[in-house]
């Protein structure tokens, strides 16, 4: 009982408190973000009490929107399906954070509480399972509606995400050799290991090609542009185009979870995870031999800032690159992923392989 206790503090603080919250920022961070790339005002119409704090009021209007909005069920739809799909989608975006490591250990009482949900010891696999069952979800929605455009966008939708994420589970093949481990709590850990007495060895010093790789592949599973084919809202073959109310809301609640999601596992793998330069369970060792001592409170806290920030930076590059680039053509996707990624992704794991051989 005091483990489940542990593991549903955890869920409650780390989704609830972190990543939805942040999730319905990112809505926020959309629309300005592009604003200011675009050179307009963005959404600032919402107010309260006459205040408009930077149109961040729109949250709260676009979840009282959804909420209220009727949830109108297509003739011929799968009512079951239908009602199922975007609960599917929702469900694997959040359970995916289960083997997310936001931090070490934190010592209370003399008993220590990793600071990971679940403590998952084949954490890389457990991540691919749950990329794969998300494809459920878009297509079972798309052919559930009953509608011939929402079945295009859910055929372009499950080809694309299953063919990316080849190229991220190859992209990861060097992460694991590198760290000799697939426990996302063991990769962080490892890459608090300093190079040459003062580099700390974060993956991506090891992995740059598996780092944009990664990188690519996991934008284009979150469906986003460039790679937002399956969505398509000028083309009108979006897969959820038949969704409204709170059922629309669930998919694009989902949008911005993948994408948090990526950017944690991206994080974990290439940035050092919650790891920050010199620190470790008892405080700073410094290259040039001081010593600052923490107590285990501090350290855990520092941990998981870093976590934080180094997160927020990267939702940031990834909304950027969503309002730089244009709209890929599917042949162009499907070029991309199968005939530059996936060849790329191999000659990653064979220059691993020798580096590896060549360093002993």
């Amino acid at each position: 009982m005091q483990a489940l206790a542990e593991a549903a503090g955890k869920f409650i603080f780390f989704i609830g408190l972190i990543v939805l919250q942040i999730a319905a920022v990112l809505t926020w961070v959309e629309r300005k973000q592009s604003a200011v790339m675009q050179d307009r005002i963005g959404a600032n119409r919402a107010t309260i009490f006459g205040m408009r704090m930077l149109g961040m009021f729109h949250m709260l209007a676009d979840m009282l929107k959804l909420f209220t909005k009727e949830f109108f069920i297509p003739m011929g739809a799968r009512k079951f399906i239908y009602l199922l799909a975007p609960m599917i989608s929702l469900l694997f975006a959040l359970v995916g954070f289960a083997a997310i490591p936001f931090g070490d250990v934190l010592i209370i009482g003399g008993r220590e509480i990793p600071l990971q949900i679940a403590n998952i010891d084949i954490g890389i696999l457990y991540i691919f399972a749950v990329l794969g069952m998300a494809v459920y979800g878009v297509v079972l929605g798309a052919w559930a509606s009953n509608n011939n455009y929402a079945l295009l966008g859910g055929l372009r939708a499950s080809a694309q995400m299953l063919s990316y994420e080849v190229a991220i589970g190859i992209s990861l093949v060097g992460v694991i050799m590198v760290y000799q481990t697939v426990d996302l709590m063991e990769i962080a850990r490892a890459q608090g290991q300093l190079l040459w007495g003062w580099l700390p060895q974060w993956g991506i010093l090891w992995q740059p090609l598996g780092f944009l790789i990664f990188m690519a592949a996991g934008i284009a599973e979150t469906k986003r542009i460039p790679f937002d084919a399956p969505e398509g809202e000028s083309e009108i073959v979006g897969y959820f185009i038949e969704y409204s109310g709170m059922g629309f809301g669930m998919y694009f609640l989902t949008d911005f979870l993948e994408t948090i999601l990526i950017a944690s596992l991206t994080v974990t793998f290439f940035l050092g995870g919650f790891q920050v330069p010199y620190l470790y369970a008892d405080g700073f060792h410094f290259p040039w031999g001081q010593v600052v001592l923490l107590p285990n409170i501090v350290v855990a806290v520092l941990q998981f800032l870093s976590f934080l920030i180094k997160l927020i930076l990267l939702l940031f590059i990834m909304m950027a690159i969503r309002w730089t680039l244009p709209r890929f053509r599917y042949d162009q996707i499907m070029h991309l992923g199968w005939k530059i990624l996936l060849p790329a992704s191999l000659i990653n794991i064979l220059i691993t392989a020798v580096v590896l051989t060549l360093i002993g």
